[in-house]
């Protein structure tokens, strides 16, 4: 089994385990502001809904650029010039967006917190592959003044650029995720307000 191979499947796994318990404290709590300061509460679920807005765009972005080529060719445009990791960057955007969308912070705390802690080892995994792929033209990239967090003003664009429409397709239901969650979150408040599922506790 490759290295690539091995990052990619337990990253997999640990995304879905860290998933399915954030899912099951939703189920068992309600939002504290929901219940005793309903303005709050919608003020967190704007705040949501605009940070997956711009997950969902970033995620397309990304994906306009790597879609077809990420395995022959080392992405430098677009997205790729202003952030080293811009696809895991809306991804956390994403997972933050999804906690304020619970009308919490507590969930949006713990997704950022459990994507602090375990992506930057993704990222160099997957750094350390893409250096024995493409060599000195990665280590040229890698050198520039690029972090995790965007620098827009070394934003390169190209004028024109292909795109394989097959993958990209692919790739616009994986960024839906982000929509598809936030209308399941909304399901399981209507369970509560409904008293389908009696929540245990509140958070904050």
């Amino acid at each position: 089994m490759s290295s690539k191979y091995f990052v990619q499947k337990r990253r997999i796994v640990v995304t879905w385990l860290f998933a399915i318990l954030l899912g099951a404290l939703v189920l068992i709590s309600e939002s504290h502001w929901d219940v005793n300061n309903l303005l709050v509460g919608e003020v967190l679920l704007l705040v949501g809904l605009v940070l997956l807005g711009v997950a969902t765009v970033g995620h397309l972005w990304c994906s306009l650029h790597i879609s077809g080529y990420k395995k022959s060719t080392l992405i430098t445009l677009g997205p790729y010039s202003i952030c080293c990791s811009p696809l895991y960057f809306f991804s956390l955007l994403g997972g933050i967006g999804i906690g304020f969308c619970s009308e919490t912070v507590t969930i949006a705390l713990l997704i950022a917190a459990g994507f602090s802690l375990y992506y930057p080892f993704v990222i160099r995994a997957e750094e350390k592959n893409l250096r024995r792929r493409h060599g000195d033209v990665f280590d040229e990239y890698a050198a520039k003044p690029l972090r995790s967090w965007p620098s827009f003003s070394q934003l390169v664009e190209p004028e024109e650029y292909t795109v394989k429409p097959k993958v990209f397709r692919r790739a616009v239901f994986d960024a839906m995720v982000f929509v598809w969650i936030a209308g399941t979150l909304g399901l399981v408040e209507a369970l509560h307000t409904q008293h389908v599922i009696r929540p245990l506790l509140q958070l904050y």
